[in-house]
């Protein structure tokens, strides 16, 4: 699967549980880790685990293997690595603190999914 397609499977199955906040930042030519991060916010630690379990079941559907999830037992920051997506589910404080999103401030935003 293509990296575009993964990362349109990933926001799909975020929304379909009512991910908040969704975010996509385009990092390709800015690390060779991944092509795309994408993060969310869950209402509560249940519903964080539930956005990351999502993505795991959507992804495997369609035959992408997670290579590592990091964070399942804490529930307020699951990463899903998908290889070509990497998938950050934070509980809203927790992304404020870490501000992902100002690291990569120099990379393409794609905006937030459902803007549209």
């Amino acid at each position: 699967m293509q990296a575009e397609q993964l990362k349109e499977l990933v926001v799909g199955a975020l929304e379909d549980v009512k991910a908040q906040d969704v975010s996509i930042i385009d990092v390709r030519g800015r690390t060779s880790v991944t092509d795309y991060m994408v993060l969310a916010c869950g209402t509560s630690n249940r519903h964080v685990k539930s956005l990351a379990d999502s993505v795991l079941s959507e992804a495997k559907e369609q035959g992408v293997r997670a290579s590592n999830v990091e964070g399942a037992n804490a529930s307020d920051w699951i990463l899903v690595d998908l290889g070509d997506v990497v998938v950050h589910v934070m509980m809203p404080a927790t992304r404020e603190f870490y501000d992902l999103e100002r690291l990569w401030r120099d990379a393409p935003d794609l905006g937030v999914a459902g803007s549209e």
